[in-house]
């Protein structure tokens, strides 16, 4: 063959291949349309659309459209999304193919995650709230535990304070604990962490919320599962292109109030009446008089305390996958400044989550989330100068508005001379800006998992896991604070001073599982699972501490050239070793039974006492599937439940049971006439503490109608804890007082209901609504041997340390407000006046021991026992911090491409005490600027009930009354968010999937008779026995953002 031939055949073959080429491309297709819901014709986001037979895939975006290559018109696409039927379409001749998927039940076929499995709702025997991510979505926070409140059912969440970074406090179905923590046990992507800084998870990142709540969903958990269960499954890769979001907003945040203050002139009446010759010294000189001060309103410090500062999220995103490896990895930024001067939070996080499918037995993945979080602000739990002084808003409000010379009030806010240690003027907003308050964390958490199946109907699981938080405390007080000013008394004392303390956490996880899943003869269906699991954390802390650091520039770097003052170290380990098991049998999709096991061995307690066993079980009756219910075809679910279980509470000390000897500093003996340091028991052991135990019985019942669009869920349950760790008395011989045992008895009992409507659905209106309500009451059945009532101080300063505040009584509530009944003020009429201007108490009219006689105008009690006379024994009931109900309700809305979510919070019937009226209507120290109300306090010419007379605050010994006992009651509008959804053909043109701008304010309003900031706090935290309780603390915030939401 000649040159020329061989180049003959080569352009004849590529000539072959360049038409064969052309062919194909002419016989690919690609498909768009739209896919929407029967029901109401909304767009449906994130349907998988595959071409059948081939591995080629697509989603729809935020609009409901797609696009899909096909290679000719005989192909077929399915169409397939979670609560939908799946539908099949043949392309054939046209390009546009547009789905519209029928509900399968609405939410009937949600798949529902529970311990250690999933199920789907229809099939669910226990009690399981699930929080619409939809809903959470759209109020943009920080941590999600911000978000819960209000929105399922008998869950409570409270804050300490509003400073970014504060926790929240979560209770589930009431207090269990009158001692130990009550806090649920959370479940983050299959990893169980007590106490986890929620705060280092994204709320964008999290797929479903589950809280388990009776018996029958907790008892999986064992010891752990007493507080309920949160479980919390984060974002997946979905089979289809890569998709690039972006999730961000930019807002600012601002007090919703300040509280009125005294001005200048209101203010120096008052010290004059309380101290005419203070006043005189420091006011009155160079011929000034009251009247000088008139109209002069001073310095309101609160002006430079609050300010409208911004904040930041920035979410980014790439997910995706095919039918061997699907894939999500993200990373956010959140910047948020505070409202108060000097107080933030930033959080740095990034996560990944892989899942790889090797074949058709094997599947393996991967979840890892980091977060690197610093927390900044004079908040006392961040280690202010004490709860009472040290606090700032305690300082800002006390701060005099003026100093006695007219002509130079603004240098008041640079005041640092020796006219503070007179005036206790040492600028509180200085010393904010001055202070070191902060805590950083650096939370990892890695969760690996291998699936093996064996066989059609076996699945062996098995996962491991580490989470790792590290913090670092730090404070530093330089010489512009008054704790390191020279010119201060607690200056003198401490002078420069830092303090860093570092703390550990490691907890191993190990989980081996082994399930079974089969139907039989179409009508049985069981699915069973055991398993074995293992977790061991081990705690580090240590810190040092000095003062009078000689070089103020060095900060924290020269702690080493101070005076030491302590170096604390401290560690402990702790292991829990379990067998679980549970069943599930369905027959006919009619009669349900769950049956759950679980034995728990915990190193917390002594050998005898180690291993318990946390049994349950529950039924339910889909009456709904029922021949005789078929006629009711407006009935769409009817399900009667019920539950019964044990589950336990373990949050004790590691090594509770041991005595703790301690090396005090100061104790030590001669030996061989040499010192000898002395070790003495500190707290007494005792092994037989045991886990506090709780039995709990759920009835509750399912209720349809209409395909779901109205849908009721109510329980009644009622749970009883029994073995409780109380401080209880022991023979003085032994050398201490008292021991804690397992000893007390609590219930809480209540009603739960949920209502889900969906309101008007059309094809560009729609309308869904959700309603929450919940009643718990709770009841102290036994304290310790022959112990009727105990009592529990507050202890928020010095002078209430040994004074009680709340009380637990058998039979009653586990805590309620504890003092005297407040009667008004003494009017002239309750003395005979003895002597022009002198003034005593008529016989019949009762008082109380101070160091002066009781005079018109002071405080008064009221003679409870009447026996003439106030004194402890008239200390009495005074409130009830507990709500008679609470809960939410919310209402989604969308026209067109626009949606409106408004959701609110209340609470009903539940008391605060509000602690500041205690100091400040009244009740502070010399020079001490008190609230605008006090103004209207008793006087001869204005003898009023309300505000007692200067001076006028009753007994020496400090007392609680029912003067300052508030109701707590509140309806808040906690968000409304406006959002557009752009267009699809504006979207493609941008080559975007989907884009959606918002518009969202938080904590708007709120309707409420309580006089302090916000109704809606704990100072105390979740501590069962000190509930209500409002004194200074940092003001929750009201945001308003703007949100951008992108895909591509």
């Amino acid at each position: 063959m000649n040159m020329k031939s061989k180049l003959l055949n080569v352009l004849c073959v590529a000539c072959c291949m360049v038409f064969m080429q052309q062919v194909i491309a002419q016989n690919t297709i690609t498909i768009t349309g739209r896919v929407i819901s029967s029901e109401d014709r909304a767009s449906l986001p994130g349907v998988s659309v595959k071409l059948k037979g081939s591995s080629a895939a697509a989603q729809t975006n935020i609009n409901g459209d797609y696009t899909i290559k096909v290679p000719n018109s005989n192909s077929v696409l399915v169409f397939t999304y979670m609560g939908f039927v799946a539908q099949e379409k043949e392309v054939s001749s046209s390009r546009v193919v547009n789905v519209t998927l029928r509900p399968q039940n609405n939410d009937l076929n949600e798949v529902v995650i529970i311990g250690y499995g999933q199920s789907s709702r229809k099939d669910l025997t226990g009690s399981v709230g699930s929080v619409k991510m939809g809903e959470v979505g759209k109020a943009p926070v920080r941590s999600f535990e911000e978000a819960l409140a209000g929105r399922v059912a008998g869950v409570s969440a409270s804050s300490d304070d509003g400073q970014p970074g504060a926790s929240v406090n979560i209770v589930i179905r009431g207090n269990n604990s009158l001692t130990q923590d009550n806090s649920p046990l959370y479940v983050i992507d299959g990893f169980p962490i007590e106490n986890p800084d929620n705060n280092a998870l994204n709320p964008a990142e999290i797929e479903s919320i589950e809280v388990l709540k009776d018996a029958s969903s907790t008892a999986i958990y064992g010891a752990r599962g007493a507080n309920g269960v949160i479980v919390i499954t984060t974002r997946k890769g979905k089979e289809g292109s890569p998709v690039i979001s972006y999730n961000g907003f930019y807002g600012y945040s601002q007090n919703s109030r300040k509280m009125e203050l005294m001005d200048g002139y209101e203010y120096i009446r008052y010290q004059f009446e309380r101290d005419s010759a203070n006043v005189s010294n420091i006011y009155f000189t160079e011929g000034r008089s009251l009247e000088d001060f008139r109209g002069q309103r001073g310095i309101d410090l609160q002006d430079s305390l609050f300010g409208s500062n911004p904040f930041q999220n920035h979410t980014l995103s790439l997910s995706g996958g095919n039918k061997g490896t699907r894939y999500s990895i993200s990373g956010s930024a959140l910047n948020q400044d505070g409202i108060m001067v000097n107080s933030g939070y930033d959080r740095y996080q990034g996560r990944l989550s892989l899942d790889q499918t090797v074949n058709s037995r094997l599947k393996v993945g991967l979840n890892t989330n980091y977060s690197n979080l610093k927390q900044y602000g004079t908040s006392p739990s961040l280690g202010g100068n004490g709860f009472y002084y040290g606090n700032l808003l305690y300082s800002v409000w006390a701060f005099r508005p003026v100093s006695g010379r007219l002509a130079e009030v603004d240098e008041d806010l640079d005041s640092g001379d020796e006219d503070f240690l007179v005036l206790q003027g040492f600028n509180p907003i200085k010393t904010a800006r001055n202070e070191l308050r902060q805590r950083l964390s650096d939370v990892l958490t890695v969760n690996a998992y291998g699936e093996y199946r064996l066989g059609e109907d076996f699945k062996l699981r098995v996962s491991g896991g580490l989470s790792r938080t590290k913090g670092r405390s730090e404070t530093f007080d330089n010489t512009q604070t008054p704790r390191g000013s020279p010119l201060t008394k607690s200056g003198q004392d401490y002078g420069v001073s830092g303090s860093v303390l570092y703390t550990e956490l490691n907890s191993w996880l190990n989980e081996n599982t082994l399930s079974y899943n089969k139907t039989f003869n179409s009508s049985h269906h069981l699915d069973a699972l055991a398993g074995f699991t293992l977790q061991s954390s081990k705690r580090l802390g240590y810190g040092f501490a000095a003062n009078h650091l000689p070089n103020e520039a060095l900060g924290l770097s020269g702690l080493d050239e101070g005076q030491p003052v302590s170096v604390n170290s401290t560690s402990s380990v702790y292991t829990l070793a379990s067998f679980l098991g549970r069943i599930n049998y369905t027959y006919r999709s009619k009669y349900l039974f769950t049956g759950s096991f679980r034995t728990d061995g915990s190193s917390k307690f002594a050998r005898q006492n180690r291993w318990s066993y946390f049994p349950s079980g529950a039924v339910a009756w889909r009456i709904s599937e029922e021949a005789f219910m078929k006629a009711l075809r407006f009935v769409s679910n009817a399900k009667l439940r019920l539950s019964y279980g044990a589950t336990g509470n373990n949050r004790v000390d590691d090594f509770a049971y041991l005595s703790r000897i301690t090396l005090p500093a100061s104790t030590g003996y001669s030996y061989n006439n040499q010192p000898v340091k002395a070790a003495g028991l500190s707290e007494l052991g005792n092994v037989n503490l045991k886990w506090e135990t709780t039995h709990q019985t759920d009835v509750g019942f399912d209720l349809g109608l209409f395909n779901q669009r109205i849908s009721l869920e109510t329980d009644l349950y009622r749970k009883v804890t029994s073995d409780l760790l109380l401080d209880a008395a022991v023979p003085g011989s032994i050398g201490f007082s008292t021991a804690i045992r397992n000893i007390g008895k609590v219930q809480n009992q209540g009603i739960e209901v949920t209502l889900n409507t969906v309101n008007v659905k059309g094809k560009r209106f729609s309308w869904a609504s959700n309603f929450n309500i919940s009643f718990n009451r709770n009841k102290v059945l036994a304290l310790s041997d022959n112990e009727s009532s105990r009592l529990t101080t507050a202890s928020w300063n010095t002078a209430t340390t040994n004074i009680p505040l709340y009380i637990a009584e058998v039979g009653h509530p586990i805590a309620r407000f504890y003092g005297f009944k407040w009667e008004g003020n003494y009017q002239y009429s309750d003395f005979d006046e003895t002597s022009p201007g002198v003034y005593s108490l008529k016989a019949d009219v009762p008082g109380y021991t101070q160091t002066r006689p009781i005079q018109p105008g002071d405080i008064k009690y009221k003679d409870v026992n009447g026996d003439g006379h106030v004194d402890g024994d008239d200390v009495t009931i005074i409130g009830n911090p507990n709500p008679d109900f609470f809960g939410g309700f919310s209402n989604n809305i969308s026209y067109g491409h626009f949606d409106l979510n408004v959701f609110f919070q209340y609470s009903v019937g539940n008391d605060l005490i509000n602690a500041n009226r205690i100091i400040f209507e009244g009740g502070g120290q010399v020079n001490q600027n008190m609230f605008a109300t006090y103004e209207n306090r008793w006087t001869p010419t204005n003898p009023n009930n309300e505000y007692y007379r200067t001076g006028g605050g009753g007994p020496a010994t400090f007392t609680y009354s029912s003067r300052v006992i508030e109701d707590g009651s509140y309806l808040k509008l906690k968000t409304v968010q406006l959002g557009y959804n752009v267009p699809s053909k504006i979207s493609s043109r941008m080559k975007l999937k989907s884009a959606r701008v918002y518009i969202s304010g938080q904590n708007l309003f709120t309707w409420t008779s309580y006089q302090g900031f916000d109704p809606e706090v704990s100072k105390f935290g979740s501590s069962a026995l000190r509930p209500g309780f409002d004194y200074s603390v940092y003001p929750n915030s009201r945001t308003l953002t703007f949100g951008l939401n992108v895909s591509l």
